[in-house]
């Protein structure tokens, strides 16, 4: 089977040109895809630190990376919970709200353009069909052995 052939292939690059697409467009705004993408999520009661890793799937060291690049911009601000110091919530400053707007206008725009050029049944075709495969990758497990695991 060619790379070109599989599915994981169409998917990787399909995603590659969102993201690139995004990025392209955020950077005019001063940001990142992954920060608008965070700034999108990030909700008006704030939100907590591991909703926010669990979400964007992140490790805990990317997350606080990104989040003090975000803090410096002056995107946001961190409060620790008052019962508990442990829990982190994130909340959006004025200028975060304003990137939050640009952010979501971004995503709006864009998925209006997809729904113009792609028909209803296209676009629930696709939907259900990525839902599927998504539950499918979650199920999958391999049935090759791994080296290491034969010679124990």
């Amino acid at each position: 089977m060619k790379q070109q052939e599989t599915v994981d292939y169409f998917l990787k690059v399909v995603w590659q040109n969102v993201s690139n697409v995004y990025n392209q467009i955020a950077s005019g705004f001063g940001i990142t895809q992954s920060i608008g993408y965070m700034l999108i999520n990030i909700d008006k009661e704030g939100t907590a630190v591991s909703q926010l890793a669990a979400l964007l799937a992140v490790k805990a060291t990317s997350l606080s990376r990104m989040l003090n690049n975000m803090e410096e911009l002056g995107l946001i601000y961190r409060e620790a919970s008052e019962c508990d110091k442990r829990s982190v919530k994130v909340y959006l400053t004025d200028f975060g709200r304003e990137k939050r707007k640009l952010a979501k206008e971004v995503v709006i725009n864009f998925n209006e353009y997809l729904g113009q050029n792609l028909s209803v049944q296209e676009k629930n075709n696709l939907i259900k069909t990525l839902e599927k495969l998504n539950k499918l990758t979650l199920a999958y497990t391999s049935t090759i052995e791994n080296d290491e695991q034969k010679n124990k």
